[in-house]
């Protein structure tokens, strides 16, 4: 019970603040509510600010400024480092040759299209991404004889509803913004709610396995094993600060969506990294006050591969999203801008966070932590 109240004191005022203050903001702004009740998500109706190459130039200089400093402590910390004796790798598993052969015929059918498979063009996401999780997995064991599939079943089969639950609320939060919208297949509001959240069960399965996968690669362990810390105040009212800034930012999307949508992907982290420390229970931010940040970077790492594998896939695939930034929608790597890659970082962390979460649950029945 203990670890279920520790879970629950983090899930419901979590979700009731990615409910609740968006609403907030539209109604402080005096808009119509209407709208972000509307189920499918069809009709664009928040107005996006054109490109800026002022804005664009601040955003460019912020994110390169915080990878530099990310990339001179990682390159401090390797040389620093004795490499390892390699290890020989396993054999690779027989279902991960499956898992590779069904995943090629997936993605031929996803960017085909067949007469025969017209009536399941549109479902094509989920069969590749059950493909590579498995691949994922194939590939871990291989290089370290464990996987979070062969390893911890129940812990992985958990990553299922839970992702499709978590993406939901990143659905939701995209109302008040619209920075990505979907096209290319129409269902009525039950066949979108259960084709919809089918893919989105597969979302942090993709990225944990993925994650466990970067974290065995010997230049990721050797830059980021023994790297200078963020000194960071351990001071009470921290924790306090990051929810006040995190409600600010969720309320502000509903009156200022141009101006704050990028909080979409940080508030989340904020408001759980808070409850958290609150309860005084480890988080994904914790570690970078530490000198090993193996376990963020690996989970920031694993978001942008995932990133990319879903920008690839979607880009010929019938059924896609397409996006509109405001201020920065220029430079497109298959429909995402540039500058939009950047927000696969912290996405990387929130579903480390989300592990985090999941993992109290199981060390109850005497699983291992995902951190050990």
């Amino acid at each position: 019970m203990p670890r279920i109240k520790t879970f629950l004191l983090t899930f419901i005022p979590l979700a009731m603040m990615l409910t609740a203050l968006p609403l907030v903001g539209v109604w402080l702004a005096g808009k119509p509510l209407d709208p972000f009740f509307e189920f499918p998500p069809q009709t664009r109706f928040v107005p996006h600010a054109p490109f800026s190459w002022t804005v664009f130039g601040f955003y460019a200089a912020l994110i390169a400024g915080s990878l530099s400093a990310l990339v001179h402590r990682a390159a401090r910390s390797y040389r620093a480092t004795p490499a390892r004796v390699p290890v020989r790798p396993l054999p690779f598993p027989w279902w991960g040759w499956v898992a590779g052969f069904f995943g090629a015929i997936a993605w031929v059918l996803a960017w085909t299209r067949l007469a025969w498979f017209a009536s399941f063009q549109p479902h094509t996401f989920t069969p590749l991404w059950l493909a590579y999780i498995a691949m994922v997995n194939a590939l871990c064991c291989r290089r370290t004889g464990r996987s979070l599939l062969t390893d911890r079943p129940r812990f992985f089969l958990s990553l299922f509803p839970a992702s499709a639950l978590f993406w939901w609320f990143f659905e939701y939060l995209n109302r008040f913004v619209q920075n990505w919208y979907y096209t290319g297949a129409y269902f009525s509001p039950w066949e979108y709610f259960w084709y919809a959240t089918l893919p989105f069960a597969t979302v942090l399965p993709a990225v944990l396995s993925t994650r466990e996968l970067v974290r065995s690669v010997a230049w990721v362990q050797r830059a980021f094993g023994r790297v200078q810390p963020i000194a960071v105040s351990d001071r009470p009212r921290r924790p306090w600060l990051w929810l006040v800034a995190a409600a600010g930012g969720l309320a502000a999307t509903g009156v200022w969506p141009s101006c704050f949508y990028s909080l979409v992907w940080v508030a989340p982290l904020l408001i759980m990294a808070a409850l958290r420390s609150l309860q005084r229970e480890s988080h994904p931010l914790q570690d970078l006050a530490r000198t090993d940040w193996t376990g963020p970077a690996s989970a920031m790492l694993a978001a942008l591969v995932c990133g990319f594998f879903w920008e690839m896939w979607n880009i010929f695939s019938l059924a896609q999203w397409r996006y509109s930034i405001p201020f920065v929608h220029r430079f497109e790597i298959f429909a995402m801008p540039l500058l939009g890659y950047a927000g696969y970082l912290p996405f990387g962390l929130e579903c480390a966070a989300i592990a985090d979460l999941l993992e109290g649950v199981f060390r109850k029945e005497g699983m291992p932590s995902e951190k050990e």
